[in-house]
C-alpha cells in the first residue's frame, strides 16, 4: 500500500512538472497574439449610464442630443417670433387708433382722408402676411440649422452632404440678407408715427405747463398734421389748438396708439436682430459645409 501510494505522489508531481512549463508557454502565446484562436463571448450590456462595452447610456445620448442643437438660430427664432408678433398686433390696433383720432380732430370730411384710410387698410392686409410669412420662415430657417448644425458636428455617422443640400443652404443665406436689409426699412418707417406722436405728445406737456402770466396763449399753440403729408393741405380742420388739442392728448384713444406704436417699433427692432443673429449662423454653417465637402472630396481621391 504504502509503495502504490509513493507512486501515485510521484506520478502526480511529474504531472505538475509537466504541465507548468505548458501553461506559462500558453500564457506566452496568449499575451503575444499567438496564431491559435481565442474565442470571445459576448458580454451584454448592463443598465446604467455607461456599459462595459463602452455603449452609450441616457445621458451620453442626452449630452449628444443637446450638442446638436442649433442654439444660435433657436435664440433666433424666439426673438424673431416676439419681434413679429409686438409688431404686427400692436401695429394693426395702432394704426386703427390712428384713422379714429383723423377722423375725429383733424379731417372731418371722408373725402379728405380717404386715400390714407385705403392706404392704412392695405398695410393691416400686409401685416397679416408678414406675420403667417414669419412663422413658416423661422420654422424654416431652425429645421435648417438643425440640419447643418447635425452635419457639421457629424452627431449622426460620418459627414454627409449633397449638392442640393449645400445649394438649399445658400439660398437661405442670400434670403435672409434680403429680409434683414428690407426690416431695417421697415423699423425705420415704424419709427415715423413715434416721432409724428412723441411730438403731439410734447406739444400738449408744453400746453399743461404754461405759467399764468404767460404773454402767449394756448390757442396759439397747435399741431398741423398737414404738414407731415398723411392728409391733403385743404383737409379741415387740419390742426389742433389749445384747449382742443389738450383735450385729444387726455383721450385712450392717442396714449394707446403712442404706446402700441414704440411697442411695435421694438417689435421691428427685435426682428432685425434676429436677422443678424440669423445671418450670422447660416453664413458660417454654410462656410463650414462647403469646406468639409471640399475636404471630403480630396480625401477620397
Amino acid at each position: 500500500m504504502e509503495t502504490a501510494a509513493e507512486e501515485n505522489t510521484e506520478q502526480s508531481q511529474e504531472k505538475k512538472v509537466i504541465t507548468r512549463p505548458e501553461m506559462e508557454i500558453g500564457r506566452y502565446q496568449w499575451m503575444y497574439k499567438s496564431s491559435r484562436p481565442h474565442q470571445y463571448q459576448h458580454v451584454p450590456a448592463m443598465r446604467g449610464n455607461v456599459s462595459p462595452l463602452g455603449i452609450q447610456g441616457c445621458f451620453e445620448c442626452c449630452i449628444k442630443c443637446l450638442g446638436g442643437v442649433p442654439y444660435a438660430s433657436l435664440v433666433a427664432t424666439i426673438l424673431c417670433f416676439s419681434g413679429v408678433a409686438l409688431f404686427c398686433g400692436c401695429g394693426h390696433v395702432a394704426l386703427a387708433g390712428t384713422i379714429s383720432i383723423l377722423e375725429q380732430r383733424f379731417s372731418t370730411n371722408i373725402t379728405d382722408h380717404a386715400l390714407l384710410s385705403e392706404v392704412i387698410k392695405l398695410m393691416q392686409y400686409v401685416i397679416y402676411g408678414i406675420a403667417s410669412f414669419f412663422f413658416l420662415y423661422g420654422i424654416i430657417l431652425l429645421a435648417e440649422g438643425f440640419y447643418t448644425t447635425s452635419a457639421v458636428k457629424e452627431l449622426h455617422g460620418e459627414f454627409k452632404t449633397t449638392i442640393c443640400g449645400r445649394c438649399i443652404s445658400g439660398m437661405f443665406v442670400f434670403l435672409t440678407y434680403v429680409l434683414g436689409v428690407a426690416w431695417l426699412g421697415v423699423f425705420g418707417f415704424s419709427a415715423v408715427p413715434v416721432f409724428m406722436f412723441y411730438n403731439i405728445w410734447s406739444t400738449c406737456e408744453v400746453i399743461r405747463s404754461l405759467p399764468a402770466n404767460m404773454t402767449v396763449s394756448a390757442d396759439q399753440i397747435c399741431v398741423d398734421v398737414r404738414q407731415y403729408g398723411i392728409i391733403p393741405w385743404n383737409a379741415v380742420p387740419g390742426k389742433a389748438c389749445g384747449s382742443a388739442l389738450a383735450d385729444m392728448c387726455n383721450t385712450p384713444e392717442f396714449y394707446l396708439s403712442y404706446h402700441l406704436f414704440i411697442v411695435a417699433c421694438a417689435g421691428a427692432g427685435a426682428t432685425v436682430i434676429a436677422l443678424l443673429i440669423y445671418m450670422m449662423a447660416t453664413t458660417y454653417n454654410y462656410a463650414v459645409l462647403k469646406f468639409k465637402s471640399r475636404e471630403d472630396c480630396c480625401t477620397k481621391f
